[in-house]
């Protein structure tokens, strides 16, 4: 890290010796076309010089801001994303290291004193001990939404498929998984961000569709990941610019897609349910690899 930030302040420092050097130029040559006219003397091949020196140094300014304007839209997105995902794994590590801890503890000093309070306390114990439990169990999920951590070492089809199994254990939705390929080569921004877009569908679908059915597919194509959410709930009219509307959920999983240079296609009508197409591009070292068919797909 420190080699890094080094290597940014050498930079920024070369920048700003630029600038410095390109005013510098231009004083100067506004003040030798003003002699020069003051004292009505042809202008000299180095006065020439010195203003082309300043016309360039000018140019180039112009350019480098122009292109830092058009790329800051696109930096900005991905900036806070990264921002968003560090902080929810802090609050992940805050939420299991220190209350995941506190609870535990908590439930060890219940045990205590359930051996040791009369009978008629027993059932006090015993349901205080329940709720230690059923918050605990809470905060683990909590925990794991907010980060994660088996995607990296199951991958992103078993972690969506744990994540649904959970979700929705204690409801009337009927869900399947469909994914007919392994899914090699594919980077841990795009499996993160598909994550977190179907984990956004589901508490939205649980929230406001009243759905029986989900059906989450995952393929891999040439052109990228393809991920496809559909659910038989009461829909709604998708916004042009979601986060106008206050769609902040879909705001979010348009940003998730275009920092990722992919595109995202809702379609949903009340009534009618709501489809969700992301397609995730493969990087350019991995398109030809992702074009060759698999040999275990099934």
């Amino acid at each position: 890290m420190l080699p890094r930030l080094k290597f940014l302040q050498r930079c920024r420092s070369s920048v700003a010796l630029l600038r410095w050097t390109t005013a510098l130029l231009c004083v100067a040559s506004l003040a030798a076309n003003l002699v020069v006219y003051l004292s009505t003397q042809p202008l000299s091949a180095s006065l020439l010089l010195l203003q082309l020196l300043a016309m360039i140094g000018v140019g180039w300014h112009l350019r480098h801001w122009a292109r830092s304007i058009s790329l800051r839209p696109a930096e900005l997105a991905t900036r806070m994303l990264k921002v968003q995902e560090s902080e929810r794994q802090r609050l992940s590590r805050e939420l299991h290291d220190d209350i995941g801890q506190l609870l535990t503890a908590a439930k060890l000093q219940v045990d205590w004193l359930q051996r040791r309070v009369p009978p008629e306390l027993q059932e006090h114990c015993s349901t205080l001990r329940s709720t230690l439990d059923l918050t605990l169990s809470n905060v683990r999920d909590v925990s794991t939404i907010l980060n994660p951590r088996q995607l990296a070492s199951l991958g992103l089809e078993a972690s969506l498929r744990a994540h649904l199994l959970r979700t929705l254990e204690n409801t009337e939705v009927h869900w399947s998984l469909e994914c007919k390929q392994r899914l090699g080569g594919i980077s841990e921004e795009v499996a993160m961000a598909a994550f977190r877009i179907t984990q956004e569908a589901v508490t939205n679908m649980l929230r406001h569709a009243d759905a029986r059915n989900l059906v989450v597919r995952l393929q891999r194509t040439s052109a990228g990941l393809a991920l496809s959410i559909h659910d038989d709930g009461g829909g709604f009219v998708p916004a042009q610019s979601p986060a106008e509307y206050g769609q902040r959920g879909m705001a979010g999983m348009q940003e998730r897609v275009t920092a990722l240079q992919g595109s995202l296609t809702i379609t949903s009508q009340p009534g009618q349910g709501t489809q969700i197409e992301a397609l995730f591009p493969w990087p350019p070292r991995s398109q030809e690899r992702a074009r060759t068919p698999a040999s275990d797909d099934l």
